[in-house]
């Protein structure tokens, strides 16, 4: 993966990435985040419906898998079948899905129709980002305003899921997280269709055979298990720990690196990975920023119905401002990033999380005010929309057009292996219920994750400040 640090002060002078572009390719990216948040509020429904049991977990965590394994696997089918094509073939699965979802007559079925979904969300990302690079590039644009726009769409709407969630649930039922999908599914693809004339970014004419090789299967296989043993893993942390995944994912571990080393063209170039310092050592700031982020994101709607009492509809409610403040510091990121580069836009994302960590520890209680309650949820945004920024404007610089869609995949990869490890982090910090003493345990690991990322942060060389630097050296 090799790439010239974009010149900020060039960018500033190149025209933007008209909002029909953006904002059509941005329509389908709601998905996933709606999808992952809204189910927190309708998975008692959804129990009451098919019976408490093991499997209710599992419609939580199927989408989060299918969506880690899939979302670079979409970007590298983008670049060779073309990203506007899989982004919409993308949105018939959503579809497909959530139509599954709303006759299931079990569980299982349901927990399947989740998994459509995650496989479905997952093209939207990664092709959207690719659809605006591919633009940017053939008409002389800057893709920085384009990629506010993703980022809003595609990140700070998570926080806007259990508010919409609860109020949908509680005015229709669960089904309605379900049928939610179809109307954005329909408005994204005549959106896509109608205003997204990026021309043929990506894709080679192939034929099947080409196209598996191309795919690198293999790969593709040894990254499913991979990441799948990853996740079973931590999700099994929190009840019953399947210890023996842990040499499973060693062997699968050394067996992907071995066959990707080898590939002729592999799906995950690891030598590549190893040599583009920046795009590592974001995926590793990603991993435990979000990480921290769903320790808010799950924990806080947790504790105030366990502890405050509230209903999952005022739970929601009080959480508005994670993604009120979340979306106006998108915006904010966005000029800092344009005046100052990457490092001083992670600088006040990183910051924020540790004051944030910090206001979870010292002032949240079930006796505080409810106006404390929504200071400190105002403040829990403001991580959010800065860290985003920085780093997804960070790997779409070092990597190239036909390379960010896979990075980016890697990236939302990277985003749901750290919403597993929350639940961890969450159970050992908190408990099934979590009370005053465990949210402050868990805003003590908040605050730690962001002392450490600040650190990494602020030593760090591989921030993209010096205007001509390659990508592959950095």
């Amino acid at each position: 993966m090799s790439a010239t640090v974009a010149d900020t002060g060039l960018a500033q002078k190149s025209p933007s990435v008209p909002f029909r572009v953006s904002g059509s390719v941005a329509t389908g990216s709601i998905l996933q985040p709606l999808n992952s948040s809204m189910i927190a509020v309708a998975i008692v429904g959804i129990a009451a419906q098919f019976g408490s049991s093991s499997g209710i977990a599992w419609v939580i965590s199927g989408l989060y898998i299918a969506t880690a394994v899939t979302a670079p696997m979409a970007g590298k089918l983008g670049a060779l079948l073309g990203a506007r094509k899989v982004y919409l073939g993308g949105l018939a699965l959503v579809a497909l899905g959530s139509i599954a979802g709303l006759l299931a007559p079990s569980v299982g079925w349901l927990i399947f129709s989740r998994i459509l979904v995650g496989i479905g969300t997952a093209t939207q990302y990664p092709n959207a980002m690719t659809m605006i690079r591919g633009y940017a590039e053939r008409r002389g644009a800057q893709p920085r305003t384009a990629i506010t726009t993703l980022a809003i769409c595609s990140q700070a709407v998570v926080a806007l899921g259990p508010t919409l969630g609860g109020l949908l649930v509680g005015a229709f039922g669960w089904q309605s997280i379900m049928w939610i999908n179809l109307p954005i599914v329909a408005f994204s693809a005549v959106a896509v269709t109608k205003f997204a004339k990026v021309g043929f970014v990506g894709g080679i004419s192939v034929s099947g055979r080409q196209l598996l090789h191309a795919l690198d299967v293999a790969g593709v296989l040894l990254f499913l298990g991979l990441v799948s043993s990853t996740m079973l893993f931590l999700l099994s942390l929190t009840s019953d720990p399947v210890w023996w995944l842990i040499p499973v994912w060693a062997l699968v571990f050394a067996l992907f690196v071995h066959w990707e080393r080898r590939a002729d063209e592999p799906f995950i170039d690891v030598r590549a990975l190893a040599r583009n310092r920046a795009l590592s050592a974001t995926l590793a700031r990603t991993l435990l920023t979000y990480t921290a982020f769903y320790c808010v994101f799950f924990g806080i709607p947790q504790w105030l119905q366990y502890s405050r009492g509230m209903s999952a509809t005022d739970a929601g409610l009080t959480m508005l401002p994670v993604a009120v403040v979340g979306i106006g510091s998108t915006l904010f990121a966005s000029r800092t990033y344009r005046r100052h580069g990457v490092r001083r836009t992670l600088t006040v994302g990183t910051g924020a999380l540790l004051v944030g960590g910090l206001l979870l520890a010292s002032v949240e209680s079930s006796t505080a005010p409810i106006v404390v309650l929504l200071l400190v949820a105002a403040v829990l945004g403001i991580p959010n929309g800065f860290n985003n920024i920085g780093n997804q404007n960070l790997i779409s610089s070092v990597t190239s057009v036909e390379e960010v869609g896979t990075a980016i995949g890697m990236y939302r990869t990277v985003q749901y292996i750290g919403a597993n490890l929350s639940a961890v982090v969450l159970q050992t910090t908190a408990g099934h219920i979590i009370g005053d003493d465990g949210l402050h345990r868990t805003g003590w690991f908040i605050a730690v994750a962001g002392v450490l990322l600040l650190i990494g942060v602020l030593m760090s060389r591989n921030m993209g400040d010096r205007r001509s630097a390659n990508a592959s050296t950095a």
